[in-house]
């Protein structure tokens, strides 16, 4: 039994649907709301919270693989819940930035989460994407009321990952075998500033976006108000202001394992373009 936590996200819809498409075994979707959950045929919706160990009871009753996204509750009772389960392998979704910036808090608190999993003595594999793609949608409702999206720096490239290649590993990962005591970093397969993104965007719509460059001071508040004021500066740091050759870097990870090629930024928004009306 395979169990999915952040079932109803950018990742762990996709990844639903990887492991039913693939016959994957049987699939476990954890919700807090199973009356109101809406899955593929043939996973089992069970109830329960990160937030609250207590429930995972039977949600984790003979689970030998668990895909994990992290700080959605306790991390450390969460994995000494599953050990205790008897669960044998977790795939965690942590961040690149453990490896391309270490010193900042974020990072910091993925990596912690990494030595928490390591340690625990089940298997372990984990996953270490850049920039997602679907993070474009914290532009839509400036993009639907016409007006200059702000950024403080526009031309700064990443190799931004749609969600569903993050799927597709974790589903090798947990489906497969060779894959565990592995880190793996992810990107999409092209570098592109948030300037490229919507001019993507702008040509699906078929009209203009305008874009203003600001400062990073200007541009702190709001950022601070979307991430934290402990993140803000992170986020910052890695979106233009601190890069560095690594966390630019295209890697073929994706392809690799998958077997199929990344999937690109400009796919990720046709999908997602009724979004940005």
């Amino acid at each position: 039994m395979i169990l999915v936590t952040g079932a109803t996200g950018n990742i762990g819809s996709s990844l639903l649907r990887e492991l039913r498409a693939h016959d994957a075994g049987s699939v476990r979707a954890l919700t807090r709301d199973v009356a109101t959950a809406r899955f593929p045929a043939g996973v089992e919706a069970v109830e329960g919270d990160l937030a609250d160990v207590s429930s995972l009871k039977s949600a984790l009753a003979g689970v030998h693989s668990l895909f994990l996204v992290p700080r959605l509750g306790p991390d450390a009772e969460i994995l000494d819940a599953a050990r205790r389960a008897g669960v044998e392998h977790v795939v965690l979704v942590s961040s690149i930035t453990v490896h391309t910036h270490p010193h900042l808090g974020p990072a910091a608190d993925n990596a912690a989460t990494e030595k928490l999993l390591e340690a625990s003595g089940m298997a372990w594999t984990i996953l270490r994407p850049t920039q997602f793609a679907s993070n474009a949608l914290l532009w839509a409702p400036t993009i639907q009321a016409h007006h200059p999206i702000e950024l403080p720096y526009p031309d700064a490239s990443l190799p931004t990952i749609h969600p569903a290649d993050i799927a597709s590993v974790a589903r090798v990962a947990l489906a497969e075998p060779g894959h565990t005591g592995t880190h793996y970093a992810l990107t999409g397969p092209e570098p592109l500033s948030a300037r490229d993104q919507l001019a993507t965007i702008a040509t699906l719509l078929g009209r203009d976006i305008p874009i203003t460059e600001i400062t990073r001071e200007r541009a702190r508040p709001t950022t601070a108000a979307l991430f934290g004021e402990e993140a803000a500066d992170a986020v910052l740091d890695i979106t233009g202001g601190d890069l560095n050759p690594e966390i630019q870097r295209v890697r073929a990870t994706v392809p690799r394992l998958t077997g199929e090629p990344g999937r690109t930024f400009r796919q990720w928004a046709a999908e997602n373009v009724t979004a940005f009306e």
